[in-house]
C-alpha cells in the first residue's frame, strides 16, 4: 500500500521574509505569465482590463499564479454554476481554473464567458470515469482520469463527446441500481428525488444519492451516506458501464489533450495501474493537494516520469473536510513542466482543426474552432468579415507569438488572412489580384 503522507511545511523562522526567487524559478515565472495573461496583453491597453467597478487593473506584475486544476460544477456532482465556480475561484485569488467536470464539457462556454470578466483563464477540461480491469478479477477498480485542453477543446470533439455520453447513459442506469439497492436495504428513497437534485440533463452520480438520502433523512450527512452505503463495494455501491481506463488515455491523446491520473491515493493498488497507463500514454498524476506533496506519490511520478500536479477537487458541498478553490499550492517550477509539455500538445491541436477548416471553409468546421473560444467576439457583434480577423481576434488569445512564428503555422495564418468568412452565407476564398 502506498503511503499518503504529505510532505510537512518547516516552521518559518521569526523575522524571516519570502524567499527570493532563483533564477529558474524567475525564467519559469516569466514563461507561465507570459501565456496566462495572453488575453490582457491583447486588451487595447496593454496588460489591463477594467474591474466591475470600471477601475483598471495591471495583471501579470509580481503576482502570484495560482493554478485550480480539478473542480466541479453542477453540470456534474458539484454546487456551484460554473459562473458562480469561477466567480468564487477569482475571490479566492486563482488565475487559472480547470472546469473538470465528470463526463461533461458541457459547462466549459459558461465557465469561459464568466471568466472574462475576471480577467482570468479557463482550461477545458474533464474528469473520465473509467474501469482498470486486468486479467486478476481482484485488481480490477474504478479509476478516474483528467483531460485537459486547449481553448479550442478536443480535436474530434464529436467522438470524445459520444464517448463521453456513452459514460453518461451508463451513470443513468448506475444510480437506478443504487436506488434500487437502497430500496431492498428498507429505504425507500425515490428516483425523481435523485434526479431532482442532480438536475435537468445531469447524470446522476453518488454525491446526488447521497444528496437525496440527507433530505430524505435516512442519513445524517454526506459522510455517513458514503460511509454506510455508497462506499466502494458497499451495500447500495454499483458500477456503470465505464469504459477501460487505457482506451480513454488514448483518446485523450488522440484528441489533443493531456491525460492525468486523478487522485491517486483513492486505489487499492496505484502501482499496477500507473504502469499500465505510463505504457497507454499518460502524461501525469495528482501529487499535490491541499495538505501539502504527497511524497509517496512523487515518487511514482519520478519513477514513471510523469508531470505532478494536483487541484482541490472542489465540488462546493461546504464542510471543514473539502478542500477550497485554489488551495493546492503548485510550485512555479511545476506549473513551468506542466505548461512545457501541455502547450505544444494544445499547439498542434489547434494546428489541426486550422487545417481541417483551412480545406475545407465550412460554418461547421469553423464552429469546431470557436466552440470554448467565444471570448474574442464580444455581444452583439458582427459575424467575422476575413480571416484575418480570425488570426486577430483568436490566435492571440490562445497562443503566444513565438508559437505563431512557426513556419506551420505562418503558412496557415497565410491561407486564413486570404479567406473571407460569412458565417451565413458561407465561407469563400477572397480574390487577389
Amino acid at each position: 500500500m502506498v503511503g499518503n503522507k504529505a510532505k510537512g511545511k518547516k516552521k518559518k523562522k521569526r523575522g524571516g521574509g519570502k524567499k527570493k526567487m532563483t533564477a529558474e524559478q524567475h525564467s519559469a515565472y516569466k514563461s507561465v505569465s507570459e501565456w496566462v495573461y495572453l488575453e490582457q496583453q491583447h486588451l487595447t491597453v496593454a496588460s489591463c482590463v477594467v474591474d466591475d467597478f470600471g477601475v483598471q487593473k495591471s495583471f501579470g506584475r509580481g503576482e502570484k499564479v495560482v493554478f485550480e486544476l480539478h473542480s466541479h460544477s453542477k453540470h456534474s456532482d458539484g454546487f456551484l454554476s460554473p459562473s458562480k465556480l469561477v466567480e468564487r475561484a477569482h475571490m479566492n485569488g486563482v488565475k487559472v481554473l480547470a472546469l473538470t467536470d465528470h463526463d461533461t464539457m458541457s459547462g466549459i462556454p459558461e465557465a469561459v464567458d464568466a471568466a472574462r470578466r475576471f480577467g482570468m483563464k479557463i482550461i477545458p477540461g474533464v474528469e473520465i470515469s473509467t474501469i482498470f480491469s486486468p486479467s486478476n478479477f481482484d485488481l480490477e477498480e474504478p479509476v478516474h482520469i483528467l483531460a485537459y485542453y486547449s481553448s479550442c477543446g478536443p480535436t474530434r470533439y464529436e467522438e470524445i463527446d459520444k464517448f463521453l455520453a456513452n459514460i453518461r447513459e451508463g451513470r443513468y442506469l448506475r444510480a437506478k441500481d443504487m436506488v434500487l439497492k437502497l430500496n431492498k436495504l428498507k429505504l425507500p428513497l425515490k428516483w425523481e428525488h435523485v434526479a431532482k437534485i442532480a438536475g435537468n440533463g445531469v447524470a446522476p452520480g453518488r454525491l446526488h444519492v447521497a444528496r437525496a438520502m440527507v433530505e430524505a433523512g435516512y442519513v445524517d450527512n454526506l459522510k455517513q451516506a458514503f460511509s454506510r452505503y455508497l462506499y466502494d463495494g458497499g451495500p447500495a455501491y454499483s458500477t456503470g458501464s465505464e469504459p477501460l481506463v487505457e482506451e480513454a488515455v488514448q483518446l485523450i491523446h488522440e484528441t489533443g489533450g493531456l491525460a492525468v491520473l486523478a487522485h491517486p491515493w483513492a486505489l487499492k493498488n496505484p502501482i499496477p495501474i500507473i504502469r499500465k497507463l505510463k505504457d497507454a500514454g499518460l502524461h501525469g498524476i495528482e501529487v499535490y493537494r491541499s495538505d501539502g506533496r504527497l511524497e509517496a506519490y512523487s515518487d511514482l511520478a519520478d519513477t514513471y516520469g510523469l508531470l505532478k500536479l494536483g487541484g482541490s477537487d472542489f465540488h462546493g458541498r461546504g464542510g471543514h473536510s473539502e478542500s477550497e478553490l485554489g488551495s493546492v499550492n503548485l510550485p512555479v517550477l511545476v506549473l513551468h513542466e506542466f505548461l512545457k509539455i501541455a502547450r505544444p500538445i494544445w499547439c498542434g491541436a489547434i494546428k489541426d482543426m486550422l487545417e481541417i477548416y483551412v480545406e475545407e471553409p465550412s460554418d461547421s468546421n469553423l464552429a469546431r474552432i470557436t466552440r470554448f473560444g467565444r471570448m474574442g467576439i464580444s455581444k452583439g457583434s458582427s459575424a467575422l468579415n476575413c480571416g484575418k480577423e480570425l488570426i486577430d481576434q483568436y490566435l492571440p488569445l490562445w497562443m503566444t507569438k513565438e508559437e505563431m512564428q512557426n513556419v506551420d503555422f505562418e503558412d496557415i495564418i497565410l491561407k486564413l488572412s486570404h479567406m473571407s468568412i460569412n458565417m451565413s452565407a458561407g465561407i469563400v476564398p477572397m480574390e487577389t489580384k
